[in-house]
């Protein structure tokens, strides 16, 4: 029969070292290392967005446009309003 620890080119268990865990461990700790990160990317640019106003400046001069061309504000008032919306 032979000696049964040489059979698969005496590396332990299955031939690939650390249980055949060796460099796959290492490979999914840098998964997930990654996923983790982008996952904080993501949230990060997402808040900044939301803290610094940058998505509602835009909906709010939308909004100043549908009242100016429904008529419910005249020309200086939108003026006026798009000039303090901008911060000049």
């Amino acid at each position: 029969m032979g000696n049964w620890g040489n059979m698969m080119g005496g590396w332990g268990y299955g031939g690939y070292g650390s249980g055949g865990y060796g460099m796959m461990g290492i490979g999914m700790l840098i998964f997930w290392i990654g996923i983790i990160l982008l996952g904080i990317y993501l949230f990060r640019r997402n808040a900044s967005h939301v803290n610094t106003g940058g998505l509602g400046k835009h909906r709010s001069m939308d909004i100043l446009r549908e009242r100016y061309a429904r008529g419910e504000i005249d020309s200086v008032q939108y003026q006026s309003q798009k000039l303090d919306l901008e911060g000049k």
